[in-house]
């Protein structure tokens, strides 16, 4: 069964992304489009595995991402895998951003003095917060290690693709995948604990 990512949009999917590599104006706009369903199912699963269903909406984070996106350049030869690859990191760093802002909100360092009410309504649990934190600076760490095994776990536990659509996507086999997850999930074990992806 081909996923979303690989299915029969291929050619406008590889159309757009050629737009956008020629820095056409909208080209991003009409990408985003076109890839909504996919977005908002690797923010979906972004929050889940970060354990932050609590801080954004999924529709909240893919129009995050959008922004920073539309704020950043994509490589020149960008494709299917940079353009998934890069919207799930940007995913994962804006929900970082998100609680790192809440825990400053929640230190005090903003100049205006809150309510009660809505310094709950900006509280996040402190554990589930620690442990998204910890998961991004271990991932920051797996990629400076082992750039592959980490965008392998980008594809694998972030955008939900099976071992074949990642093979397909790296170019590499799916033995080569199944070695990188392997190692991923050790290094971040050891890094982590209980806390690594399943």
């Amino acid at each position: 069964m081909d996923s979303p990512l690989l299915a029969p949009i291929a050619e406008t999917l590889d159309a757009l992304l050629g737009r956008l590599a020629a820095s056409e104006p909208g080209a991003l706009d009409a990408l985003v489009r076109a890839t909504q369903a996919d977005l908002r199912r690797i923010a979906h699963l972004e929050r889940l595995a970060m354990g932050s269903g609590e801080t954004l909406s999924t529709t909240a984070l893919v129009n995050e991402a959008y922004i920073k996106l539309a704020g950043s350049r994509l490589p020149a030869d960008v494709d299917r895998r940079l353009f998934f690859g890069a919207a799930a990191r940007v995913m994962r760093q804006v929900l970082v951003d998100h609680v790192r802002a809440a825990r400053a909100i929640k230190r005090g360092s903003g100049v205006a003095h809150e309510s009660l009410s809505a310094a709950a309504a900006v509280a996040t649990p402190g554990a589930r917060s620690d442990d998204l934190l910890a998961l991004d600076q271990a991932l920051d760490g797996l990629a400076a290690a082992n750039a592959r095994a980490a965008e392998v776990v980008h594809l694998r536990y972030f955008a939900g693709l099976s071992d074949a659509e990642i093979a397909g996507l790296l170019g590499v086999d799916e033995s080569t995948v199944r070695r990188d997850w392997i190692k991923a999930r050790g290094w971040l074990h050891q890094h982590l604990g209980d806390g690594a992806p399943a």
